[in-house]
């Protein structure tokens, strides 16, 4: 009898499990844990994204508004772009013949043309993302327009696998304010975006084509608010204490299709410390720690992942050499600026699992370019 009962439980228990495992294995997210930020820079990436203390560029509006207290030159920027693969992408979409590259390549930029590509390669993690931030930057200010989409999917190894996907677009104007005070010692910013967001994210059956419909899609807006503070201690090394809240007035979206409105961008803290010694009379270096969420608004995630380290060498404020240690993965870069040209290029990593450190590594390549006058 009380095998019997035993059986009996484990045939109820057991569905239970698997539905409950079923429901929390979606491997494919946007990250937002430990990359918050509504546009990425390539050179913050190089530096492990360890970057609310140093930033002193036009990704201030992002990364910290208080960082506009130190941009150092107007510019009226009509291009300023960032483009970034995985390695995973490339993999599936730049194999076999000529012919075949050019058909898998087009197909990498399509929901269900990586489907069919992963199809032939389970286990890969697809990611693209793509930033357009044309913009009129000065110190304290700063005003522009955000394009922004990023896709990631999947199939899995198994046999009747699924199809899993993350897709989001946003754009929408922005403007930026900084305040300094006693000299520069204190900075404070704040940037709002009108963020309106299209996002998709789910799960098909990988054998079945598929179109995306308007219904598919949570769509909504919302007035996005990013705020920021640093203070320098005017002393050797310039020692930086930085923090960042993002969506600071924790606002939600709108309802603008009947899937209903985008997952809400939740009020995380992330905090920084940085040091700048100067080592040459051409030659500084640039060191710094970044804690992502502080508050913990992102469950499941390990402390490991949240802790970031950056590095950058500048050469006369003309040629950098950068590297970082972020999501449990080294990264590094190179960049050139002068008055009118910026660019970088960049390697760095995330880990694929939901809350593992140093699970899987998912290696990406990034350029930004960015010319004006």
């Amino acid at each position: 009898m009380i095998r019997v009962k035993n059986l009996g439980l484990k045939s109820y228990i057991l569905p239970l499990l698997l539905l409950a495992f079923s429901a929390n294995s979606l491997a494919i997210d946007f990250e937002d844990a430990v990359f918050p930020e509504l546009a990425s820079s390539a050179r913050a990436l190089a530096m492990g994204n360890a970057y609310i203390a140093k930033v002193d560029d036009v990704a201030a509006v992002y990364y910290n508004p208080a960082g506009l207290g130190t941009v150092r030159k107007t510019h009226f920027h009509i291009s300023n772009f960032h483009f970034e693969l995985n390695k995973g992408w490339l993999d599936i979409a730049t194999k076999g013949s000529v012919g075949t590259m050019a058909s898998n390549f087009m197909d990498g930029f399509d929901l269900n043309g990586q489907r069919k590509l992963l199809l032939n390669n389970k286990g890969t993690i697809s990611h693209q993302r793509f930033n357009f931030l044309p913009n009129f930057t000065t110190r304290y200010f700063s005003i522009g327009y955000l394009l922004s989409k990023r896709t990631r999917s999947t199939i899995g190894n198994e046999t009747d696998a699924k199809f899993e996907y993350a897709d989001r677009r946003d754009h929408g104007p922005y403007v930026a304010l900084n305040l300094s005070l006693f000299g520069g010692v204190f900075k404070m910013g704040g940037s709002a975006t009108y963020l309106n967001r299209k996002e998709l994210q789910g799960e098909r059956d990988a054998n079945t084509e598929f179109a995306i419909t308007s219904s598919d899609e949570k769509k909504g807006s919302a007035v996005i608010v990013v705020a920021g503070t640093k203070l320098t201690l005017p002393i050797t090394f310039l020692p930086t204490f930085s923090a960042k809240m993002n969506n600071a007035l924790q606002q939600k979206f709108s309802v603008g299709s009947t899937a209903g409105a985008p997952n809400d961008i939740k009020n995380s803290i992330d905090l920084g410390f940085s040091l700048t010694p100067q080592i040459g009379k051409v030659v500084r270096m640039h060191l710094e720690i970044n804690y992502k969420d502080f508050a913990g608004k992102y469950s499941g995630i390990s402390t490991n992942r949240k802790i970031t380290l950056g590095m950058e060498l500048d050469f006369a404020r003309t040629f950098f050499i950068r590297a970082g240690y972020g999501d449990g993965w080294g990264s590094g870069g190179i960049g050139i600026k002068s008055q009118t040209l910026e660019f970088d290029l960049t390697t760095y990593a995330v880990d694929t699992t939901t809350n593992e450190f140093r699970g899987k590594e998912d290696r990406r390549f990034a350029v930004s370019i960015s010319y004006g006058f």
